[in-house]
């Protein structure tokens, strides 16, 4: 895998800086497209249902469902 890409994305009024593999946000963007939301709708979606897992992480889990069935 590539390296970490760092983007920002609003979540609930509050800037926040994401690192992840290229490979991940490829597959968050085309969920989201898949959604018909946008992909800081879809972070902020996978941010709610987190519990206590750092974001990034719950981001990586998201994809990799996402890709396993």
């Amino acid at each position: 895998m590539a390296g970490l890409k760092k983007r920002s994305v609003n979540l609930a009024g509050h800037a926040t800086s994401l690192a992840l593999e290229p490979e991940f946000w490829a597959v968050l963007e085309r969920a989201a497209a898949g959604e018909a939301i946008s992909l800081a709708g879809l972070i902020q979606r996978i941010d709610l249902e987190r519990g206590e897992r750092p974001l990034a992480s719950a981001c990586r889990v998201f994809a990799l469902a996402r890709t396993a069935g």
